[in-house]
């Protein structure tokens, strides 16, 4: 019998490699925010973490997570030489539920407003998934404040993830997260935990629609930018490669100069597991940096 692909099928293994990514962050080795707090941007407040010191580097994290379930494994090690602000986007988190309209330059400009803030005049962005399509507009939209861009397991278009990624993006619920370790992670610390559902509704829809950054607005970055994907993380690999080669890559190496830019397409893993590749990431990210 021909196995046929249903977006109900693909759900529920996803959701719980989603859940046990949530967990093992949850038990990961702690380090304290050097400062923390709130930022009055476009209209929102933001919540940032400051950890270390040195060269700025901003995290962006994916949907439907926080700070520490996304990165709280990676920044021990990042902040032993850098100054990494993480950032929780609107809704997600600690930073509270708003009405405001969900877009992809919205969120970029929160970002700005948070360096600004701080005084940071560029730094280096890293973004995982959601916030990796952020990071692609913040390049976009500032250009002066990067340094250099990390892009993991994301894209500027939905057409650059496979037709099955989605169809799960149609078809998500909100009950689909109740009591999973990601709304107890959201309890843990959201300022008002009743917008839970009001959240959820919020990040699907915007899930469910079509957006496009444009080839032309990423072929512009100057910024040296690295890519990080799973060879099986629901990326359209061709679609990336043509990415790459936006970016300059794609080229012959012993005939031509090396790109600036970089690609890493990490074997034998998923959208969820390539973030739990803690070792694998920390010397993708700290070669490329430094």
């Amino acid at each position: 019998m021909k196995n046929t692909f249903t977006p109900a099928r693909f759900l529920k293994p996803l959701l719980i490699a989603i859940m046990m990514f949530a967990v093992s962050s949850l038990y990961s080795q702690k380090v304290k925010p050097s400062v923390s707090g709130y930022i009055p941007v476009n209209g929102i407040k933001v919540y940032y973490e400051v950890y270390g010191e040195g060269k700025p580097l901003v995290l962006l994290h994916g949907a439907f997570m926080t700070i520490d379930t996304n990165w709280g494994q990676l920044i021990p090690d990042l902040s032993k030489n850098r100054k990494v602000i993480a950032i929780e986007l609107q809704g997600h988190g600690h930073t509270p539920f708003s009405d405001r309209k969900l877009s992809h330059a919205n969120l970029a400009s929160d970002v700005k407003g948070v360096m600004d803030y701080l005084k940071i005049d560029k730094a280096d962005i890293a973004g995982y998934s959601f916030g990796g399509a952020i990071a692609y507009q913040f390049a976009i939209q500032n250009p002066d404040r990067l340094n250099k861009l990390v892009i993991i397991s994301a894209t500027y278009k939905n057409t650059g993830w496979i037709p099955e990624v989605n169809n799960v993006f149609k078809t998500m619920k909100p009950e689909l997260f109740t009591n999973s370790p990601m709304q107890t992670a959201y309890d843990q610390v959201a300022p008002d935990k009743t917008k839970w559902t009001k959240f959820l509704e919020q990040m699907i829809a915007a899930a469910g629609q079509p957006f496009d950054l444009g080839d032309a607005n990423i072929s512009k970055i100057s910024a040296p930018v690295l890519i990080i994907s799973g060879d099986n993380d629901g990326l359209d690999k061709i679609e990336l490669a043509k990415t790459y080669k936006l970016l300059g890559g794609g080229v012959s190496a012993d005939l031509s100069p090396m790109p600036k830019s970089r690609l890493a397409i990490i074997p034998g893993q998923s959208h969820v597991s390539l973030m739990m590749q803690t070792a694998t990431i920390l010397n993708e990210l700290n070669n490329f940096l430094k």
